[in-house]
């Protein structure tokens, strides 16, 4: 897969100006929610205080808020505010849950308390917290505090709080660490990311994805059909948008774990398929041999550069554009086109964002904690990079709604196999799961990430493309 791509919380607790390390966020396009920007107005309702003189932690949660918040907060200190029949609420556990929102700018302090179990979210459950993230976009409306305010604030949590203290065992290296593993998107440091996130656990796999094991947006067909026949339904429109028949060659690169490769082999078509997550081609290629169709398919544990073969008929990029680089589009392109035929089709499936002209780099929560070194654009950079190297773009859709939807049905799975999850893969990559995909749900349905496919043809030396006047293809 892949589905970035979005800050956990509201856009606006990102740039409080709280922060004893770099500054607060600038404000550039938000990869999340649409929340209403704070002004520097007093908040509209006091909360209880815990003392005279010194801010309780209700104190300065008043003071960097533009009005009463929209669920109920409640601290370790004894302190509350906001409404106290309120659905949803926060609690901050513990001085350790300040430490990280007070030391680490934006949305990675939020997500580090909570990962660690130091931030906890009520009235939710932390497969998902979507409903609360939701309230948080719609009502939490924050201000930067004054000078005065900030410098309360400080005395009142002391230099101890503002101590930074050991990220949660989830969080990956920053990016500027990772030229340990190579330069960025090298062949060695891309390896290294994949493995980050696809090589949790297979059975943790099993139990979110379901029984297609398929990692990628659905496309549901009814808004009643599950989530397997809309995975189905995927790889039935990437299938028919390919034309491919009996006997034809397809390269999936990026295959995960092999559904698409085993969707076109049960029809007749040869298929390589490759993926640098050595655990997606060990299972991969184990449930070819149990479909029987080793005559017919192979997933190799390998980068997508180092495919030597060409000729192919059609070539299917379901989800791996995400993380190659923006920079290397020209480069990507261009290797995929070499290995079709004259009148082959590529299919690109990718996460993109409404602009072409938006930051590509993912905020700090989705690249420590979820895809490191991921990037996504606009898709008019994508059809841009296609047709520079050649192709003949033929058609583009967005299916932003589609993934939504998925990842509603995802967080369901993690949900009714949470006890599971957890015992598989640990209570703080459960909730990092959680979190993102609840996150990016919200993304998806206020159009601030998108999912597009792009369908493409290597012309012939003649500029023949061999494709009928209309599209071919239903769904």
């Amino acid at each position: 897969m892949t589905t970035f791509k979005t800050t956990p919380f509201p856009a606006s607790a990102a740039r409080t100006g709280i922060t004893t390390g770099p500054g607060p966020l600038p404000p550039p396009r938000r990869t999340t929610f649409a929340v209403t920007q704070p002004t520097a107005s007093r908040p509209a309702t006091a909360p209880s205080s815990g003392g005279a003189g010194r801010m309780s932690i209700a104190d300065i949660a008043a003071a960097v808020s533009n009005g009463p918040l929209p669920f109920r907060l409640t601290a370790y200190d004894g302190s509350s505010t906001g409404r106290e029949d309120a659905p949803f609420g926060l609690h901050v556990a513990n001085r350790r849950a300040l430490t990280y929102i007070l030391t680490a700018p934006g949305d990675l302090g939020l997500a580090r308390a909570y990962v660690a179990g130091d931030l906890e979210f009520r009235g939710v459950h932390e497969a998902d917290p979507y409903e609360l993230l939701r309230l948080m976009a719609d009502g939490l409306h924050l201000r930067r505090p004054t000078a005065a305010e900030l410098r309360d604030i400080v005395a009142s949590v002391g230099l101890r709080t503002l101590t930074p203290v050991a990220p949660p065992p989830q969080e990956a290296t920053p990016r500027w660490l990772r030229t340990a593993h190579g330069l960025g998107h090298s062949k060695k440091r891309d390896s290294s990311a994949i493995s980050k996130h696809y090589d949790v656990s297979n059975g943790f796999y099993e139990m979110v994805l379901g029984p297609s094991m398929t990692y990628t947006c659905a496309l549901f067909r009814t808004a009643d059909a599950t989530l397997e026949q809309a995975q189905e339904a995927k790889h039935a429109l990437v299938f028919d948008k390919l034309a491919l028949t009996a006997g034809d060659r397809l390269l999936d690169v990026g295959c995960g774990w092999g559904e698409m490769a085993r969707y076109a082999a049960r029809r007749g078509v040869r298929v390589l398929a490759v993926t640098l997550s050595r655990q997606q081609a060990e299972w991969a290629q184990k449930a070819i041999v149990r479909e029987g169709l080793q005559h017919l398919a192979e997933v190799r544990h390998l980068d997508y550069r180092d495919v030597t073969e060409t000729g192919f008929d059609a070539v299917s990029s379901i989800g791996l554009t995400e993380h190659i680089g923006v920079r290397n589009y020209g480069s990507y392109f261009a290797f995929l086109q070499d290995k079709l035929r004259p009148g082959g089709r590529l299919l690109n499936h990718s996460i993109t964002r409404p602009s072409n002209s938006s930051r590509y780099k993912t905020q700090a929560f989705i690249d420590r904690y979820v895809f490191p070194d991921g990037e996504i654009t606009g898709s008019g950079r994508i059809t841009m990079a296609m047709q520079e190297v050649g192709f003949d773009v033929r058609h583009s859709e967005n299916l932003r709604e589609h993934y939504a939807l998925t990842l509603r049905d995802w967080c369901a799975n993690l949900k009714e196999n949470w006890d599971p999850c957890v015992q598989d893969v640990g209570i703080g990559t459960a909730r990092v799961w959680g979190l993102y995909m609840a996150a990016s749900r919200l993304s998806f349905e206020r159009n601030e990430i998108q999912l597009h496919q792009v369908l493409a043809v290597k012309p012939g030396p003649k500029g023949n493309s061999e494709v009928p006047l209309r599209p071919w293809w239903s769904g």
